[in-house]
């Protein structure tokens, strides 16, 4: 049986008072307070039904149709943060555009939620794990420019970028460590002596 319209107004209320756009299945239970699955179950349900939450994939939904791509891509798997191609695009380090989001997460997978295209390449835990070099912003978690160049040399030793001038170097042997591989480190070096020459 579910509760009062009173009260189902004031989960209503609650859920556009948040800043996100997207809400996973465990968001919504700290954000009505319910501890109990089956109640949690019924809630969703029935907003899901009103058209109040959007059901995008399992365990995740949308406010409504204006939600963020990248919160989605951050939300489908923890942890998880936007990397790659879809960074060093918008850092103007490769000029290539992509429709696919690109994402460090626990494993490999490609994803088709509505219109948009999520990529997830596997990181060995204690790199995906570390927040050197992730920043957080409009409630998803995002690479700088250098954290993404590394992830892709990391996984892809010959890539090419068109545009190195933004890269600090610095910055990169610093982040390097996290990966304790000396082969990255040998790369970077790499790439940094042909672009300096």
């Amino acid at each position: 049986m579910l509760p009062s319209n009173i009260f189902m107004d004031s989960l209503i209320a609650k859920l556009y008072q948040s800043p996100k756009t997207i809400l996973t299945t465990k968001d919504l239970a700290l954000l009505w307070e319910e501890t109990n699955p089956f109640n949690l179950k019924s809630k969703i349900g029935y907003y899901a039904k009103q058209g109040a939450l959007i059901r995008l994939t399992r365990g995740v939904f949308a406010k409504n149709k204006n939600y963020n791509s990248k919160e989605l891509a951050t939300s489908i798997y923890t942890p998880s943060y936007i990397s790659f191609e879809t960074v060093l695009r918008e850092a103007g380090i490769i000029f290539q555009h992509y429709d696919t989001i690109f994402i460090a997460g626990p494993w490999p997978l490609t994803k088709k939620i509505r219109q948009y295209i999520f990529t997830f390449r596997k990181l060995k835990d204690s790199v995906l794990y570390n927040s050197a070099g992730v920043k957080n912003e409009n409630n998803f978690s995002i690479a700088t420019p250098e954290r993404a160049f590394l992830d892709m040399i990391y996984l892809f030793p010959k890539y090419y970028f068109d545009n190195l001038k933004s890269i600090n170097w610095e910055t990169c042997f610093e982040l390097a460590k996290i990966y304790d591989n000396q082969q990255l480190i040998k790369r970077l070096t790499k790439y940094q002596k042909n672009y300096v020459e």
